[in-house]
């Protein structure tokens, strides 16, 4: 591990209709990141399904009982890493969800976050999607910690929404990590523009993780895996296939940046602010 940060793997995964072997090329790819020398490895939205209204009850399992994180369990605690599950569709109380787990060296899940804003679009003739037709919000801000990094989950669609970011910056965050499936209309138009505006309105280091694109899917990912730096600044990009993005994130450009550009301290919280409801946040 960096003395101030830390390797990261960014798995961008292409997801087929077979559940087993979404989650087998899961692990396999989790043991190749590991190899190649990361310490937290990130998996794409909707790594075990094919993503889409219509495959999520099907797909769907309890958290953390269902064979998904309990691969994702096993793999974590046999390599000694920390594993950020993607998304799953997680079943609840009659209610269905998309997920993230976190897994910790030891297996255990340090970490789950629930979809907080659901992708409800409609641009006519291009995209019109509407996961609140299967899907609950989720309500909690989550966050882990490893080594010195503090660390926000979001996912996809909480990617537009800069409260929410700025929140988790509010809560000591300086790294955020969003596995998301933008579309082929959204994604060359937002997906990279959004993870640059969250790191340089909130000097901190912005992960977003794609799954590869399949273009004989019903819902096609523009794929493009990326990490910012807090100045903005694309440090790592995958192409749109299948590939394993590997990254360091170094802590001391999070201090560098808000220390030579103050607006944490220059913002006029007097005049606006961003209100934690802290009641509602937790780690699991």
């Amino acid at each position: 591990m960096l003395s101030r940060g830390l390797r990261v793997a960014f798995i961008q995964l292409a997801v087929g209709p077979d559940k087993t072997k979404n989650i087998a090329k899961a692990v396999e790819s989790i043991r190749n990141a590991k190899q190649k020398g990361a310490e937290l490895i990130a998996l794409p939205e909707c790594f075990n399904s094919p993503y889409g209204t219509k495959f999520f009850n099907e797909y769907a399992e309890e958290i953390p009982k269902g064979a998904t994180c309990q691969a994702l369990s096993k793999i974590a605690g046999e390599l000694g890493v920390v594993v950020v599950g993607g998304t799953v569709p997680e079943r609840c109380d009659g209610k269905l969800y998309n997920t993230c787990t976190v897994w910790d060296t030891n297996g255990i899940m340090i970490a789950k976050h629930r979809k907080v804003h659901l992708f409800d679009i409609d641009i006519p003739g291009k995209m019109t999607f509407k996961e609140s037709e299967v899907l609950t919000g989720g309500d909690t801000l989550n966050t882990f910690n490893i080594g010195g990094a503090k660390i926000g989950l979001g996912i996809c669609y909480d990617l537009r929404f800069e409260e929410m970011a700025r929140a988790y910056a509010n809560m000591g965050c300086n790294v955020l990590l969003y596995p998301g499936a933008f579309n082929m209309t959204t994604g060359p138009l937002h997906w990279e523009l959004l993870a640059r505006s969250r790191a340089n309105d909130l000097q901190l280091y912005m992960g977003i993780i794609s799954p590869a694109r399949d273009t004989g899917a019903g819902y096609v990912a523009w794929g493009h895996s990326t990490l910012v730096n807090p100045w903005g600044v694309v440090t790592a990009k995958a192409g749109h296939e299948e590939e394993i993005l590997l990254a360091d994130i170094d802590l001391t450009v999070v201090e560098e940046v808000r220390s030579q550009i103050p607006t944490r301290q220059q913002r006029r919280t007097d005049v606006y602010d961003t209100i934690l409801m802290t009641k509602k946040n937790s780690n699991l």
